[in-house]
């Protein structure tokens, strides 16, 4: 690598950079090779944040002077709908980016659904990668509580897939 100039490889960094933002992409990895022994391996990534979505207060009319409004429960409606369920100890994320499917096959039956008695090893589902059908498995027996994404829908490296308890 020596030989090739400095000027060029940072050329080559920022049009990954440039390509990674144009076509949404988290990641991108690049070996390039020079010669036999000579190559240059380039691993451009950014952390995708999404906004939390803003908190929907609706209110109530006025309440009578002489009854005054109980504090409690509306505190806690917005703790309840603000939780993560990748936080939850249940939680299956995925291992990889892709697309997920919940049948093997499209017109199939799902492989789970909510209320199914799963095994650890269990196949839940695909995700679909690079052309390659990927099966998630379960990580731990239990029961699906919930399944948190849309047949056929993207998903991110560690999103939350469904909830086993």
């Amino acid at each position: 690598m020596t030989d090739n100039p400095h000027g060029a490889d940072v050329a080559f960094i920022e049009a990954l950079a440039k390509l990674l933002r144009e076509n949404d992409l988290s990641d991108l990895e690049v070996k390039r090779e020079y010669g036999e022994d000579d190559s240059l391996t380039v691993r451009v990534s950014r952390t995708m944040t999404v906004a939390p979505a803003p908190a929907v207060v609706h209110a109530a009319a006025p309440a009578p002077a002489a009854a005054p409004a109980p504090a409690a429960p509306a505190a806690a409606a917005p703790a309840a709908a603000q939780e993560d369920p990748a936080a939850h100890p249940g939680a299956v994320t995925s291992p990889m980016v892709g697309t997920v499917y919940l049948q093997p096959e499209p017109g199939a039956a799902s492989f789970v659904s909510v209320g199914s008695e799963v095994q650890a090893g269990q196949t839940l589902l695909i995700i679909e990668a690079m052309k390659t059908m990927n099966q998630i498995p379960a990580p731990k027996g239990g029961t699906v509580k919930r399944i948190l994404i849309e047949d056929g829908s993207p998903v991110e490296f560690g999103a939350p897939l469904m909830i086993i308890e």
